[in-house]
């Protein structure tokens, strides 16, 4: 059994809940409008759950509910966000608006913000950009989940990829496509979950402390997350891993994971990660007078075959329903929104 709620009301108790915590009223709106759309997109992890460990470490001072971003133009097409341990969404919101000004200029924009938090769905940040006409790639370092391959100890994060690109000629909404995964055979949010539900995972999600496949949630999460490929041909995932430490820890000066805290636990420093947004015009490439039907054409090869369908159909549909009948939150969760939102 759960609770029914629309998505204003689920906003609203957010944004009571986070305020609450000591988090500006402002802030908790852009938390919230992440959390809902995350909820109302299926994506349970990424949604309404993250409340208490969001109002928890805000309570805690392990992130500032009060910091404002900082943005910094270094070049032409390279603008650094500081969220000065701040939530993600402002800086992220206050980054993605800068480069879709200046990739106006300079046809392709690198986005670096350092000193952050969790990303939250990032197929949501650039599913903004494709929105406005651009192409969009997103990375996330997260605090550390995955071990090296051949290795049992986690040293980097699950680490999400995204990628938009714009379907201006799509009806009826003209949605983007977006690709959205993680370099971990799934979320470490589903693992979360399955531990506090007390229900099994499958056995490719997650190893043990020995290195060994595991279906017990709290077992995996002592260990490490399997990476792409899963517990026995993860290598190419392990890699794409090491690459967005790289991306995101180094090249913004973050943390690497294996530095970064949990973002579920009021204990630890603040994870203090990093995130790449690269942006791209497409209309001053190559392919500019004909890059959408391009597209096209490739999304209508992929749909001939039987049984095919684009990545992010699912999620369309959900928001669709969720938008007309609300979401489901589990009575416990339900409960504990209420008695922060006092």
């Amino acid at each position: 059994m759960g609770v029914r709620i629309s998505l204003d009301d689920l906003r609203e108790l957010i944004v009571r809940a986070l305020t609450n915590s000591k988090v500006a009223d402002d802030i908790a709106g852009v938390v919230a409008d992440a959390l809902v759309a995350a909820e109302a997109d299926g994506i349970a992890s990424h949604g309404a759950a993250r409340v208490p460990p969001y109002a928890e470490q805000a309570l805690c001072g392990k992130v500032d509910g009060y910091a404002r971003p900082t943005i910094e133009r270094s070049a032409r097409a390279v603008i650094n966000v500081d969220s000065n341990i701040g939530f993600a969404f402002p800086a992220i919101t206050l980054g993605v608006e800068a480069a879709v000004e200046a990739v106006k200029e300079t046809g392709m924009v690198a986005l670096g913000i350092s000193h952050s938090h969790h990303f939250g769905v990032a197929g949501h940040h650039v599913e903004r950009l494709a929105e406005a006409g651009l192409v969009g790639m997103a990375f996330s370092n997260t605090p550390s989940a995955i071990a090296p391959w051949g290795g049992k100890t986690a040293l980097y994060g699950t680490n999400p990829i995204a990628f938009a690109w714009p379907r201006p000629d799509t009806p009826p909404n003209d949605a983007p496509l977006v690709i959205d995964l993680s370099v971990s055979t799934v979320a470490r949010g589903k693992v979360v979950l399955a531990e506090k539900q007390g229900t099994p995972i499958p056995d490719d999600w997650a190893l043990d402390t020995d290195g060994k496949a595991t279906t017990d949630a709290k077992a995996g999460l002592a260990g490490s997350m399997a990476p792409l490929g899963g517990t026995t041909a993860g290598a190419k995932g392990a890699a794409l891993g090491m690459m967005i430490e790289l991306l995101c820890g180094a090249l913004t000066g973050s943390n690497f994971g294996y530095q970064g805290s949990s973002f579920f636990e009021p204990t630890g420093a603040p994870p203090s990660i990093g995130h790449l947004i690269l942006v791209f015009d497409p209309n001053v490439f190559g392919g500019a007078k004909n890059f959408a039907a391009r597209g096209e054409a490739l999304f209508s090869e992929i749909l001939a075959q039987e049984g095919t369908r684009l990545p992010g159909d699912r999620r369309l549909t959900l928001r669709q329903t969720a938008a007309r009948d609300g979401v489901e939150l589990p009575d416990a969760l339900h409960a504990d929104l209420i008695r922060r939102a006092g």
